[in-house]
């Protein structure tokens, strides 16, 4: 029989991640050991290796639980959409808020997905590719619902990564004792869907 696992456990692995992705958001993915994990967790190697047999498993555990994560923001946007009666660009403008609190918090993930994820096996890569797909998909969706008159089949793709350029890489500029909060930024991109910078 199986010996079942601490209370404690899943908390160790959720740390463990987090230490992890900021190994690899400073060292990279691939320079970055299961030492240099061990060393930064201060526990052992042998310790590691009892909550993830390697480096790949803990990258894919990371970025499986932070795709999971940015799927929920989406179906909790929509029901907090629902239950408050959010007009369409109303509710667009709250996922854009979600998900910039959510990348201020979680800046060294968000590294890692947007970088590491081709470093996965083939099947995991697609899974979690597919969930970035998903992501986008519905950031489209709440566009076309927002500005059914500017959004066309035609210019979609290019729109809505638009969006996504412009917050998705904050955490290559955006500093914590910076002039700008990621809330204020949030408002600014906001701004800048309404009203363009005239």
């Amino acid at each position: 029989m199986a010996r079942p696992k601490s209370a404690t456990h899943e908390l160790q692995r959720e740390a463990i991640l987090d230490v992890a992705a900021q190994c690899f958001a400073q060292r990279s993915y691939m320079a970055a050991s299961m030492n240099d994990i061990a060393a930064a967790c201060g526990t052992s190697k042998a310790r590691l290796y009892h909550y993830y047999g390697s480096k790949e498993a803990i990258l894919f555990d990371l970025l499986d639980r932070y795709t999971q994560h940015l799927l929920a923001i989406i179906g909790q946007t929509e029901a907090t959409a629902q239950r408050k009666n959010l007009d369409d660009r109303a509710a667009l403008h709250e996922l854009i808020r979600n998900f910039l609190d959510q990348y201020e918090s979680s800046a060294t993930r968000h590294v890692a997905l947007l970088g590491d994820t081709k470093f996965l096996g083939e099947v995991q890569r697609e899974l979690i590719l597919d969930r970035q797909r998903d992501v986008v998909s519905a950031m489209t969706r709440f566009l076309k619902r927002a500005y059914p008159q500017r959004i066309t089949p035609a210019n979609q793709t290019a729109v809505t990564m638009m969006l996504f350029g412009m917050i998705n890489w904050t955490f290559t500029w955006m500093r914590p004792d910076g002039p700008m909060t990621y809330r204020a930024f949030s408002e600014e991109v906001v701004a800048m869907l309404e009203r363009g910078l005239a």
